[in-house]
């Protein structure tokens, strides 16, 4: 059974440092990474051909940011990390993709930077504890400001 390491795809501005340690820690012990992209549901309920056109889209952008983000998470675990894409809010999705696949064994998130507080997945998890995914896992955090070398050593 293969260790899978999950990473949220985002544009926040911590997201690399989550990326490249989950990517490190892949590495170094034979797993690898999966990166999910969340697409917000579209609210355009009046026309569904309007509606279908705009989530295509929106799937097709985060197709292509997975693509561009798992050539640099291949790189650096030397590993084909598998991408997943879900719509709705980011916790739920979350919850749905680790209560599916029970290879998922680490959720890598960063904290966030610049004195914003942790970051709202950080801050849910704290909340609401290890019932949030209905199973144990394993949640490192890692500060969003990292440079590589102190991920490359931590890792």
């Amino acid at each position: 059974m293969t260790r899978k390491f999950l990473v949220v795809a985002d544009d926040s501005a911590e997201f690399r440092a989550a990326l490249s340690y989950a990517a490190q820690r892949a590495r170094s012990t034979g797993g690898r990474v999966s990166l999910l992209k969340v697409l917000a549901p579209s609210t355009n309920d009046y026309f569904a051909g309007v509606r279908e056109e705009i989530e295509a889209e929106m799937r097709k952008e985060g197709e292509a940011l997975l693509v561009r983000l798992g050539a640099d998470a291949e790189a650096r675990s030397g590993a084909k990390p598998e991408f997943l894409i879900e719509v709705g809010e980011t916790r739920e999705a979350l919850k749905r993709v680790v209560a599916a696949d029970p290879e998922i064994k680490i959720l890598v998130l960063a904290a966030a930077v610049g004195g914003r507080g942790p970051g709202p997945l950080v801050t849910a998890l704290a909340k609401e504890g290890s019932g949030f995914w209905g199973r144990k896992l394993p949640v490192t955090v890692v500060p969003g400001d990292l440079s590589d070398e102190e991920i490359e050593a931590l890792a």
